[in-house]
């Protein structure tokens, strides 16, 4: 069956995509990578040492960013539904970060609270806008409810957010969960996406 031209286009954007060859380039699993790799050149979020959770990990390239970033003084815990490869230096969950046992199970692997939490969780989408946002959004309000427990008091929440209808409220509800919110756009997400990334600073303890 031939390919149609929209498919066409999408492939050819992908192959030449600058951000797609860096991270291939670099042993990274995905085209995710530059993203934080960005964010974390501006906000110094990875440091040597830290604990990391990384949320909807699979494939795996922002858990690559996060394990060379934090050496082997750090710790770094992928969660996915999906089974995902091992990679060196990432302990790796499979399951749902909202059931108690696995956050449990989080706790035991970080042995102490987590400096970051990334999340560049999408939903499975059904091509319905209203019910995709809305499948959106509630995944970043698990994320931040996870973030809020796991991290310590001046630990960092990243999660990807999309532009719709929920985007101001859940912002909201950011700045009323965290100390610090900021809103970032970085180079490698592709202009005409609706995601963004938001820095949310300082979680606030219920």
């Amino acid at each position: 069956m031939a390919k149609s031209a929209s498919s066409k286009r999408w492939l050819h954007r992908h192959v030449t995509d600058p951000h797609v060859r860096e991270a291939a380039a670099q042993g990274y699993r995905s085209r995710a990578a530059g993203k934080l790799l960005e964010i974390d050149a501006r906000e110094g979020l990875l440091r040597p040492g830290a604990r990391v959770v990384d949320l909807g990990a699979a494939p795996g390239g922002w858990s690559q960013v996060a394990a060379r970033k934090v050496g082997r003084q750090g710790r770094v815990i992928a969660l996915d539904l999906l089974e995902m490869a091992p990679l060196r230096g990432v302990t790796v969950l499979q399951g749902d970060f909202a059931d108690p046992a696995l956050r449990d199970a989080v706790r035991r692997a970080l042995a102490g609270p987590a400096d970051v939490v990334l999340c560049d969780l999408s939903p499975n989408l059904s091509g319905i806008a209203s019910a995709d946002q809305a499948r959106a959004a509630a995944l970043v309000e698990l994320a931040a409810a996870f973030a809020r427990e796991v991290l310590q008091p001046e630990g960092t929440f990243l999660c990807k957010m999309f532009h719709g209808e929920a985007f101001s409220g859940l912002l909201a509800l950011l700045k009323r969960s965290f100390g610090s919110v900021q809103v970032r756009k970085p180079a490698a997400s592709r202009s005409e996406s609706r995601e963004t990334y938001v820095l949310a600073r300082a979680p606030r303890k219920t």
